[in-house]
């Protein structure tokens, strides 16, 4: 073969695939099947902070109600994702443009705002951690410490991977090699953990009782929750809404489940003193073949930094279409690399609760309003301000952080979903059965 005709094979693959903006994805690239979409989210249920999240509900809970609150928590979380991936792969666009038929153009532009300042948070944590990781395998293989070298090494990778784009990285990167390595790892620690320590023994172990259990289950459930404001950008690209739904279900429930776990069980075992990343490090590498482990959980932990810089890009670009999104992307990573030079864990379990407050009541309204007020079926686009929308918004953040402050112990995530689902059913039946007239509610 020569080399002309090499190129022509391969070159091909690296030129910039197309991007629809927030324009509906094309029927015949809607190419990801029930498989494609189960790697994806799996993918993106691994990582570094969720092995920190994981081991935020041991001591205060014990291993017992961890786990039941990791499945509990997981359980809800979840739905809720994966019915929001439903309206994606039924209509073919993002999530923030979706919101324009519940909220109003300009009700969506104040959940993207919120949206594009989590998902920078998201960046930033990601390479931090990432950061924190790769330099730790660098002192030890090479005994070179850098941390900057390596954040600013791995926001390039990132970077390049959202400019990839979504097939690209589920069709080339993750079903060829990297989710199985990941799972092979995993399996590793697992097998690791259970043959060098008595579980069973810390099954008995009570807590301290420092949480509460239902805020051990807010605290899980923020994790599936914080994708919610993404899920639509990457599952408008699944042929058929059932792929979509248990593609995603199942996919991102076996990895959070897997991974908040082992957070637990490394603080229990590891003699991992606090439940911050560095010892969490530590605790991995001090296994046998921790080193390799680490490193190929850090390579996974790659694409959930992709998600969030291309999903930052796909979400300015609801409030401003004419923005080129290839831009957009290069500009979030370097945000999100200039933001992790700086950055401290002490406030990610505020952070995680706070995405918990917003997007729990905002996306019990979208549900609310394609399954029973629209049923199963989305409105087209409403005028500026949807006020019912917003008012029922502005409801539900009230009511998670009453409930957070104040009564930890019942958890907020589900009385505040199920209160806001309710009353932004409630008050779109009574607009509906206003005399209509001129407004600005859509």
């Amino acid at each position: 073969m020569s080399l002309q005709t090499r190129l022509r094979e391969w070159l091909p693959r690296l030129q910039a695939p197309p991007t629809w903006g927030v324009d509906p994805v094309p029927a015949e690239h809607r190419r990801l099947r029930w498989f494609d979409i189960f790697v994806l989210w799996s993918s993106l249920g691994v990582g570094l902070l969720v092995l920190e999240a994981g081991a935020l509900l041991v001591p205060g809970l014990s291993l017992l109600q961890a786990l039941l609150a990791i499945l509990v928590g997981t359980a809800i979380g979840t739905l809720l994702l994966a019915l929001v991936g439903i309206l994606g792969s039924e209509h073919g666009i993002p999530t923030m443009v979706l919101l324009r038929s519940v909220f109003g153009k300009q009700g969506s532009y104040l959940a993207t705002i919120f949206n594009v300042v989590q998902l920078v948070g998201w960046t930033a944590f990601e390479l931090w951690v990432i950061g924190l990781a790769a330099d730790q395998v660098g002192q030890a293989l090479f005994g070179v410490s850098n941390r900057t070298l390596w954040v600013a090494v791995f926001a390039v990778w990132c970077t390049l991977l959202a400019l990839g784009g979504p097939l690209v990285v589920v069709r080339e990167w993750l079903e060829k090699f990297g989710i199985w390595i990941v799972y092979a790892v995993t399996i590793w620690m697992t097998i690791y953990l259970f043959t060098h320590y008595d579980i069973l023994a810390l099954l008995s172990r009570p807590g301290t009782g420092e949480m509460p259990f239902w805020l051990g289950v807010d605290l899980v459930a923020a994790m599936p929750i914080s994708w919610i404001p993404l899920v639509a950008d990457y599952n408008r690209f699944v042929r058929r809404s059932k792929d979509s739904f248990w593609g995603t279900y199942l996919g991102f429930a076996l990895t959070n489940i897997w991974f908040y776990s082992l957070g637990a069980l490394f603080l229990l075992t590891a003699n991992v003193s606090e439940p911050t990343p560095e010892h969490l490090i530590t605790a991995i590498m001090a296994m046998t073949g921790g080193i390799v482990a680490l490193a190929v959980i850090l390579v996974d932990e790659t694409d959930n930094a992709f998600a969030d810089i291309y999903s930052t890009a796909i979400s300015i670009q609801n409030i401003f279409p004419q923005f080129n999104q290839r831009l957009l992307i290069i500009l979030t990573g370097v945000i999100g690399f200039i933001f992790a030079t700086f950055l401290t864990m002490s406030e990610y379990f505020n952070f995680l609760l706070l995405i918990g407050s917003l997007f729990v009541p905002l996306f019990g309204i979208v549900l609310a309003d394609y399954f029973v007020v629209r049923r199963w079926g989305l409105a087209e686009e409403a005028g500026e301000w949807r006020i019912s929308a917003l008012v029922a918004w502005l409801a539900g953040i009230l009511i998670y952080q009453a409930i957070t402050q104040w009564a930890p112990q019942i958890g907020a995530s589900i009385p505040c979903f199920l209160l806001t689902f309710l009353l932004y059913t409630g008050l779109r039946r009574l607009w509906q059965q206003r005399p209509v007239r001129v407004s600005r509610e859509g």
